[in-house]
């Protein structure tokens, strides 16, 4: 048996995109960014089609995704941020706040939200993961939100 195979092109033209990232690690989350809008730009995505919003933190980046999504604006929404564990358990918070926000957004509203953010336990490792060595989440977060917005795109039409 062969099934029909339905999967999103890689191809952003003519879609729109908001991104949303956080200011706390900024130093990484300006990598995940420019990691998002090069892939965006490397598959068409015209420049005025990509808004982009900044928050205190990944705790405040669900709310945010949610109203964009609701909002019937975008396509798609890029949610990234970096949460790097500390001593005390703030980091299982807004980490498990994050994701789970993150995907009732989704779920509400039948809009791709891409989790983007990094939970890393150490610096090391969020800086590989925003581009030093392990490739860079945001432009993988970018490409999943090209590909799903055209799979969601072609389920409606």
């Amino acid at each position: 048996m062969h099934p029909t195979v339905h999967q999103g092109k890689l191809n952003a033209s003519g879609l729109r995109f908001a991104i949303i990232s956080s200011r706390w690690n900024e130093l990484l989350t300006t990598r995940l960014v420019e990691g998002a809008l090069d892939a965006l730009a490397r598959l068409g995505a015209e420049e005025q089609a990509v808004e982009h919003f900044r928050v205190p933190g990944s705790f405040e980046i669900p709310l945010l995704a949610r109203k964009l999504a609701a909002s019937g604006r975008f396509d798609a929404i890029i949610c990234l941020g970096v949460i790097i564990r500390g001593e005390t358990p703030h980091f299982d918070y807004v980490a498990a706040c994050a994701a789970n926000g993150i995907a009732q957004a989704a779920m509400e509203t039948g809009v791709p939200v891409l989790f983007g953010i990094i939970t890393a336990n150490t610096v090391e490792q969020a800086m590989d993961r925003a581009g030093v060595k392990a490739g860079n989440k945001g432009a993988e977060a970018a490409m999943a939100a090209v590909e799903l917005a055209n799979l969601y795109k072609e389920m409606r039409g």
